[in-house]
């Protein structure tokens, strides 16, 4: 069931367009991730679901109502920002009550004993779930960078919001902690059933934390999908730079090869022929003997795997993958041909 829906919500700001008439669903229980460059519009979508940013033409719908005329305190919606936005004069557990306090004061809920106790009660609960248990009576200038993003998120959480929005949410951390925190947040709102529409810029965050993943490209949505869609087939170049591959270049193609920079490189069976643009995954150049001759440039350890840059001897630099112990070293020569199973053919635009 679509809990949000964007229907061709624009933007503008005088001459300048920032939204352009993007359509948008978001199903409960649903985690999507709106990833772009800065400039890309991804943060205005937030605000306008927020109610802090009027549209200039479309409708925002949540639960199938018209959030038009709905004030920003009545819209159910949690917020959460890149610099936390953490009360300095606030304890831990004032911060996360500053939610339930705000709830109350938009339902006229009494505040009277029991309404303090159930509160106290609730933010107990939320420090437990983001693993700050007891932390209710600490500073917030004491707490490190990843606990002041834990304190953010349960005072995000605590009036149970329909729709939680995060804005950059692990920007600032270092990226060992963002690695880990979006890993438990992926947990979390798995568990909580939290319906969540994020932005970031970073891929490796939004592919980690994302049911489906849309991406932005100067106020318009370039591609949406599942994380795995999108990685294994981006729809244009645009999309296949930003996720970060380099191996792409003009080309025509024709019975079952690429005519390329770098010479003929195999495609897939079914791909469109004529003047297109190729993408070779870096697991598609493959390292040996025979095939076009290359310069070994650099290599850097990725974890699973270590990255080569070639300079080959023809064509643009091409990025190839392998295993650690069998990573040549800068300035070592090597041949290499091409998988078609890790070739995307793009459209030429």
């Amino acid at each position: 069931m679509t809990l949000l829906e964007l229907a061709g919500v624009s933007v503008r700001f005088g001459e300048r367009t920032v939204v352009d008439s993007v359509d948008l669903e978001v199903a409960e229980h649903e985690i999507v991730c709106v990833l772009g460059p800065s400039g890309s519009g991804k943060s205005t979508l937030l605000r306008v679901v927020a109610g802090l940013q009027p549209v200039s033409a479309g409708r925002v719908l949540l639960g199938g109502a018209d959030q038009a005329r709905v004030p920003v305190h009545r819209r159910g919606v949690g917020l959460m920002f890149q610099d936390h936005q953490l009360f300095p004069h606030r304890d831990v557990a004032g911060n996360v009550a500053f939610g339930l306090r705000m709830r109350g004061s938009a339902d006229g809920a009494g505040r009277g004993a029991r309404a303090r106790a159930a509160h106290t009660a609730r933010v107990a609960e939320l420090l437990e779930l983001v693993g700050l248990p007891g932390a209710q009576r600490r500073s917030v200038s004491s707490l490190s960078g990843g606990e002041q993003q834990r304190v953010a998120l349960a005072r995000a959480l605590a009036p149970s919001p329909r729709l939680l929005m995060l804005d950059e949410p692990l920007g600032q951390l270092d990226r060992g902690l963002r690695e880990r925190l979006v890993v438990e947040l992926r947990e979390l709102f798995s568990r909580l059933g939290t319906t969540v529409l994020a932005v970031t810029h970073d891929q490796g965050e939004a592919f980690a934390l994302a049911d489906r993943v849309v991406v932005m490209r100067e106020g318009r949505i370039a591609q949406a999908g599942t994380p795995l869609e999108v990685w294994q087939r981006p729809a244009s170049v645009f999309v296949a730079r930003f996720l970060g591959f380099r191996n792409v270049a003009p080309a025509t193609v024709s019975g079952g090869a690429a005519a390329t920079a770098w010479g003929k490189v195999p495609v897939p069976d079914g791909s469109p022929e004529g003047d297109q643009q190729v993408l070779i995954r870096p697991a598609g150049v493959l390292l040996g003997t025979d095939g076009l001759p290359c310069e070994v440039l650099s290599r850097t350890f990725r974890g699973t795997h270590v990255a080569v840059l070639l300079r080959p001897a023809q064509g643009p630099p091409l990025e190839a993958e392998c295993d650690l112990a069998a990573a040549p070293s800068p300035g070592d020569r090597v041949a290499v041909t091409f998988a078609p199973s890790q070739v995307v053919v793009l459209p030429s635009a």
